[in-house]
């Protein structure tokens, strides 16, 4: 919770970004300009995913094990090994991204016009590489305020620098702004890593290999996992566009938007110390078990008002954030909030198989379950457009958890305790109403209903979180 909280606080500072951004991008370049912005970031981001090794995620198991070891030559090597093998991805991604320009435009905009803009991306590929190293060394090392104010700044920074470019130049600013934004990131990632002083070792090229090999290993495998998961967002991008124009894949990357970055900001900042933590016992599968129902239950307590609101009074959010030719993404977010409920709490158990090391189960869940996820979406838009997406959203979720949590009773005894099931009936419960209240129910009487359920979530999460630790505590705790 005191992680939740430095990084809850930061995470609504970046919602107050995000919205200003999303709106002044949604009114300067339009549905259009979002969906050329979606595709280029999903095609540079799937690359990304293809060259980096998964290393912003598996090198915080090996920096977070050498830091318990408190033996300041083996967390010396170890970040040293890191550091090479950031800028040896890095460029990896730059050279292929750029290789390959008039093949990625042709492919994701039936054109060769936007060969150049990928090859100025492809300087992205290094910058973002570089950036998740420094972002990895505060991480592991559980320097969570560095990390925090790494994060925020490069987003502040970044506001200022890229709505100037989108206003002088419309959707000619975008390609350098997406460059602006990476290059920030990196300063700043940089200049707070700098605040810890660790000596650079002399490692040889065998020497760097040897003790890369388990770093690389994982992270490949995390990293295939991040390619299905990056590829199939894109194939759905690609399906949308050809099928219902590049107007609607802005529209459904704004939903996408609002559901999982808004909403999944909030699993950024809860899993931010649960990985490293959840690593550090991942020896224990009682531990585990009460480690990983913990986080289910905060998951659950912190999102489910929040996810109500979406769902009563979703249409004025999407006008705040982005304009009312957005509205028609409101059906797709109906569903998709009712999903991640079910996110939440398969989010909470996926943890288990990095710390404990089982990269060939997470790769092959994630594997299965990406394909699942591209079939749904596809058969989802085809019969159902963007509504049909949301439904296909919330169905995947209710699978994905079914399947995590067979695998991992399978495999590391775990189940979950009866005051998470409680939790979990009651906040879905809610949700169900207030679902049911927005499809069945007329204004006034939709915000009237929909109130009175956001106030009885709140409350309710409010006396659990209280029973939990002690809001008291809770603050001294933060202020040590």
């Amino acid at each position: 919770m005191k992680a939740t909280s430095i990084f809850g606080g930061v995470q609504f500072i970046n919602i107050i970004i995000q919205i200003i951004r999303s709106k002044f991008v949604a009114i300067l370049l339009g549905p259009a300009g979002m969906g050329i912005m979606g595709l280029l970031t999903a095609t540079t981001g799937m690359i990304g995913s293809l060259t980096n090794f998964g290393l912003g995620t598996s090198a915080v198991k090996d920096i977070a094990a050498a830091f318990e070891t408190n033996n300041l030559n083996r967390i010396s090597v170890v970040v040293t090994v890191m550091r090479r093998l950031v800028w040896i991805t890095g460029l990896l991604g730059l050279v292929v991204t750029a290789v390959l320009s008039s093949w990625l435009s042709q492919i994701t905009f039936g054109n060769k016009d936007y060969a150049l803009a990928f090859i100025w991306l492809s300087a992205t590929l290094l910058l973002n590489q570089l950036s998740s190293g420094q972002l990895v060394l505060l991480q592991g090392m559980r320097k969570l305020k560095h990390l925090a104010k790494a994060n925020l700044s490069g987003s502040f920074i970044g506001l200022f620098v890229t709505l100037p470019l989108y206003y002088v130049w419309g959707i000619d600013g975008i390609v350098p702004g997406i460059i602006g934004t990476s290059l920030l990131s990196l300063l700043m990632s940089w200049y707070f890593s700098g605040k810890i002083k660790i000596e650079r070792q002399a490692l040889s090229r065998s020497q760097t290999i040897a003790e890369g090999r388990n770093m690389l290993h994982l992270g490949f495998m995390i990293n295939l996992s991040m390619l299905f998961s990056v590829a199939a967002s894109y194939l759905v991008r690609i399906f949308i566009s050809h099928t219902g124009g590049v107007d609607q894949v802005g529209l459904y990357n704004a939903g996408f938007v609002i559901i999982n970055t808004y909403v999944g900001l909030v699993f950024n900042a809860m899993g931010t110390d649960y990985y490293p933590r959840l690593s550090a016992i991942a020896h224990d599968n009682k531990l585990c078990k009460q480690a990983i129902n913990q986080q289910a239950e905060i998951a659950i307590l912190i999102l489910a008002p929040i996810l109500i609101i979406f769902l009563i009074f979703i249409k004025w959010v999407v006008i705040l954030l982005y304009t009312k030719q957005f509205i028609a993404v409101s059906d797709m977010i109906y569903w998709a909030a009712l999903g991640m409920f079910f996110k939440a709490a398969s989010w909470s158990i996926a943890f288990i198989f990095l710390a404990k090391g089982a990269s060939k189960i997470f790769f092959w869940t994630e594997l299965t379950d990406n394909i699942i996820l591209l079939v749904f979406n596809i058969i989802g838009y085809h019969f159902g457009g963007l509504a049909g997406l949301g439904l296909s959203f919330a169905i995947y979720f209710l699978i994905y958890l079914v399947q995590i949590y067979l695998i991992s009773n399978i495999k590391f005894q775990f189940t979950f305790d009866s005051s998470f099931l409680k939790i979990f009936i009651i906040q879905f419960g809610l949700a169900i109403a207030g679902f049911i209240t927005v499809k069945f129910l007329y204004q006034p009487y939709i915000y009237i209903v929909g109130v009175a359920l956001i106030t009885i979530s709140s409350y309710f999460s409010f006396i659990e979180l209280e029973k939990r630790l002690g809001f008291k505590i809770l603050l001294k705790e933060y202020n040590k």
